[in-house]
C-alpha cells in the first residue's frame, strides 16, 4: 500500500475554505470591515498574495500564494481568526470542549486546504470562488456580490 503524505510547497498556491462554527450566522458579512482589517494586519506581518477571494455570511473561499521560502499558511489563518475573534463582541454559543480550552465559538477549528497544481486547477478554483454567491442564491450575477475579488 502506498503511504499518503500531505505535501506543502514553499511559495505554493493554495485554495482554502474557512467556516464559522455556527453556519446560520452572517458574521463575516456583518463584520466585513473587521475581517478586512484582520487580513490586512496579518498580511503586513506575514506576507502573502490573495489571488481570489469571496466572503459569504458564514464562510469564505480564497486562493493565496505564499512567499518563496514560506509554507506556513496555518500561522496566517490562526492570526486572522484570532484578531477577528478578539474584536467581536461575546455572546456566541461555546461548547464545553472550547470552554475548557478558553476558546471562543466563532470559527470552526479547522479549515479546508488544497494546493493548486497547475493553471487549469487555478482557473477552476477561481471560477468556483467567484460563482459561490450565485450558487448559494445570494445574487443572480457574479458581479453583483460586493464581497468578492471578481
Amino acid at each position: 500500500m502506498t503511504e499518503y503524505r500531505r505535501y506543502r510547497t514553499k511559495g505554493g498556491c493554495y485554495f482554502f475554505t474557512v467556516n464559522l462554527a455556527e453556519r446560520k450566522q452572517a458574521l463575516l458579512t456583518e463584520k466585513i470591515e473587521l475581517l478586512r482589517e484582520s487580513f490586512r494586519i496579518v498580511k503586513d506581518r506575514y506576507p502573502f498574495n490573495i489571488e481570489a477571494i469571496v466572503i459569504l455570511p458564514e464562510h469564505l473561499h480564497t486562493i493565496w500564494t505564499l512567499p518563496e521560502a514560506d509554507d506556513n499558511f496555518s500561522c496566517r489563518w490562526r492570526q486572522i481568526k484570532a484578531h477577528f475573534s478578539r474584536h467581536v463582541e461575546k455572546g456566541e454559543r461555546v461548547s464545553r470542549s472550547r470552554q475548557s480550552k478558553h476558546e471562543r465559538g466563532i470559527w470552526q477549528r479547522r479549515f479546508w486546504e488544497h494546493q493548486i497544481r497547475n493553471n487549469a486547477d487555478f482557473v477552476a478554483h477561481t471560477n468556483y470562488i467567484h460563482y459561490n454567491p450565485v450558487k448559494h442564491g445570494y445574487v443572480r450575477r457574479v458581479a453583483d456580490w460586493p464581497y468578492s475579488s471578481s
